[in-house]
């Protein structure tokens, strides 16, 4: 039984997040395992670094699956990418250790936040910003980031109530840049909790708009989720790095 990585990338505007859906093809596990399916002629199940949400894009997802099939991997990699639509990006496939997962195995994964906050226009990123044309304060975000950043129980910053196992997350780095018309937010940790990094971003939003002061997130540890902040939209999110 072979192990196969994949390496991909992918639009996410028009699907209903990563994990497949019965009775549903608009996911982007689903139209994988499809695709793989008709490729190798056998029953293929993908494994994800992670399950990004509706609307939510990936510059560098990671995915793993197991196949009997002989198919040579550049052979494997030119069907995908004859097959899969094109908002759907595949940038290799290997073979890997048997031991190797997709989720287990990640180490740190880093996401990407972009906020269009400018008066001017934006038509031809829209897709892959949340437009915020309000001046916010940068330097008071700042300040919450840090508090943010650190081991922590981020129960408030969870969107599954019904969450059982542990919501503690080593969150190792918050940067906050101004690239041009856009304040762009990075976030890099051992993991993630569902909608975490958009409430984050929503928290950080509030901070900037003077809604919550940057002192008062420490008060937010341990909290329910109504505490923190509003969850920011799917569309400025995007899946950049996962390391191994």
């Amino acid at each position: 039984m072979r192990n196969l990585r994949l390496d991909l990338c992918y639009d996410g505007t028009r699907y209903r997040g990563w994990q497949r859906l019965p009775g549903r093809e608009d996911t982007i596990q689903g139209k994988l395992e499809t695709c793989l399916t008709r490729i190798l002629g056998e029953q293929i199940e993908v494994s994800g670094s992670g399950r990004t949400d509706a609307g939510v894009h990936a510059r560098g997802q990671v995915a793993n699956f197991h196949c009997e099939s002989k198919q040579p991997c550049g052979e494997i990699l030119e069907n995908l990418r004859r097959y899969l639509p094109e908002d759907i990006g595949i940038y290799s496939c290997k073979d890997v250790s048997s031991r190797f997962h997709a989720r287990l195995n990640a180490r740190e994964k880093t996401y990407c936040y972009r906020i269009w906050n400018s008066k001017l226009p934006c038509v031809f990123e829209r897709r892959y910003v949340t437009v915020l044309p309000e001046a916010l304060d940068v330097g008071a975000m700042e300040r919450a980031a840090g508090q943010l950043v650190g081991e922590h129980d981020f129960s408030a910053f969870c969107g599954n109530a019904k969450m059982k196992k542990s919501t503690v997350r080593l969150l190792r780095s918050i940067t906050i840049n101004r690239e041009g018309e856009e304040l762009v937010l990075r976030f890099t940790g051992n993991g993630f909790l569902q909608n975490m990094v958009r409430i984050l971003t929503g928290t950080l939003i509030e901070v900037g708009r003077g809604q919550r002061k940057a002192e008062s997130i420490p008060d937010l540890f341990g909290g329910k989720r109504g505490s923190a902040g509003f969850l920011a939209p799917a569309q400025g999110l995007c899946l950049e790095e996962v390391v191994y």
